[in-house]
C-alpha cells in the first residue's frame, strides 16, 4: 500500500488524476502547473536535505514555500504575477490533497493561507494604426518566405488570435470560399469560436493553403515544418526590430499578445459593440474585453469632448445674486 505521507504519490495523482482526468485544463496551464512544481521540489530538496523521491507532505511546509516564494522574486527574479502564479499552482495541490486525504486537512489550510501579493495592474499595451502598419510592412511578400509572413502577421491582427492558437490552426479549420469567410480557432480550455476573416487575410491565405492537406497547419517557418508559438514570437520580434521610422515601436515591448489587445482596441474604435469583440477575441466574461474601453485613449478623448463644458463671459448666478463660486465658499 503506497505511504500516504510521500508527495510524489500526490503531485503525480495531481497531474495525471486531476488537471486531465477531472478537471480538463488546457495543456499550457498543465505545462504551468508542472513547471512550478519542477522548481519548488528540487528547492524543497535542499533546505529539507532529503532526495525528491522522499519527500513527504510535511517537508513541503508552510515557511519552506514562503521562501521559495521569496527565492522566485529575489533568486529568478520573477514578478510578483509570476510568483502569484506559482502560488495558484501550490493552492490547487494543496486542495486536491486536502480533499483527498482528511490526515493532511491542517497542511491544506495552511499553505491556502498563504496570500497572494498584490500588485498593480499596468495599463495594457496596443499600437497605433501606423505602429501596426509598420509592422506589416515588414515582410519582403517578392519571397514566399515573406508572404507567409506577412500573412501571419495580418492573420494575428485580423483574428487576434494568441501565438499557440495562431500555430494550431489547420488548412481545415479556414473556410475562404463561403462568405462571411472565417476561421475555426481552438481557445483556451478547449473552447473553440469562429473568427471572421478580412477579405484582405483570406486573400494572402487563399494562395498560402492552395493543393495542400486540410490536415496540415497552415502557417509552416523557414524549413517548411509547421511553425511553433515560438516561432510565432521570433516572428513579431523579427518585425519590431526591422521596422523603421517609428521610434515608437521601440519604446513598446511588443508580442504576439500586444496584437491581440492592438486588435481589440481598434475593434472598439471602429465602433463593433463590446459583446462581439468578446466572442472574437475568445473572452469567458465581458468583464475581461471591458478593460479595452479603459485603456484606450483616444476614446477617453472624444467622451471627454462631448461633457466639456465651454466657457462662458456670463457668471452664473445664484437666487440672491452672486457669483456661483462665491455662493459655493460662503456654504
Amino acid at each position: 500500500m503506497p505511504d500516504k505521507n510521500l508527495a510524489g504519490i500526490w503531485i503525480r495523482r495531481f497531474l495525471m488524476e486531476h488537471l486531465i482526468a477531472e478537471r480538463n485544463l488546457g495543456r499550457n496551464t498543465q505545462t504551468s502547473y508542472r513547471d512550478c512544481l519542477a522548481l519548488l521540489l528540487p528547492f524543497i530538496e535542499k533546505t529539507a536535505r532529503k532526495p525528491v523521491d522522499r519527500l513527504s507532505i510535511d517537508d513541503l511546509s508552510p515557511d519552506r514555500v514562503r521562501n521559495f516564494l521569496t527565492h522566485l522574486e529575489t533568486g529568478r527574479r520573477c514578478s510578483i504575477s509570476t510568483r502569484n502564479q506559482r502560488l495558484a499552482a501550490i493552492h490547487s495541490l494543496a486542495y486536491f490533497v486536502g480533499a483527498h486525504c482528511p490526515e493532511h486537512v491542517a497542511w491544506c489550510a495552511q499553505i491556502r493561507q498563504i496570500p497572494f501579493k498584490k500588485t498593480a495592474r499596468g495599463t495594457l499595451p496596443y499600437l497605433e494604426k501606423p505602429e501596426m502598419d509598420a509592422l506589416l510592412g515588414v515582410p519582403d511578400r517578392r519571397t514566399p518566405q515573406g508572404m507567409r509572413d506577412y500573412a501571419l502577421m495580418l492573420f494575428l491582427y485580423n483574428s487576434g488570435a494568441r501565438a499557440n492558437e495562431a500555430a494550431q490552426i489547420t488548412i481545415g479549420d479556414l473556410d475562404l470560399v463561403h462568405p462571411p469567410m472565417a476561421v475555426k480557432i481552438l481557445g483556451k480550455g478547449g473552447k473553440v469560436r469562429l473568427c471572421p476573416l478580412w477579405a484582405a487575410t483570406a486573400s494572402v491565405l487563399t494562395p498560402l493553403v492552395a493543393g495542400r492537406n486540410p490536415s496540415e497547419k497552415v502557417f509552416l517557418n523557414r524549413r517548411g515544418q509547421p511553425t511553433t508559438r515560438f516561432g510565432v514570437h521570433a516572428l513579431v520580434r523579427r518585425c519590431v526590430a526591422k521596422a523603421g521610422g517609428l521610434d515608437s515601436l521601440r519604446a513598446k515591448r511588443i508580442s504576439p499578445h500586444t496584437i491581440r489587445h492592438t486588435t481589440a482596441v481598434h475593434l472598439l474604435r471602429a465602433g463593433v459593440d463590446i459583446n462581439t469583440i468578446r466572442a472574437w477575441l475568445g473572452h469567458v466574461h465581458v468583464d475581461t474585453t471591458n478593460i479595452y474601453a479603459e485603456v484606450d485613449m483616444e476614446m477617453k478623448a472624444k467622451a471627454l469632448a462631448h461633457c466639456e463644458i465651454r466657457q462662458t463671459t456670463a457668471g452664473v448666478m445664484n437666487g440672491k445674486g452672486r457669483m456661483m463660486m462665491d455662493f459655493l465658499k460662503g456654504l
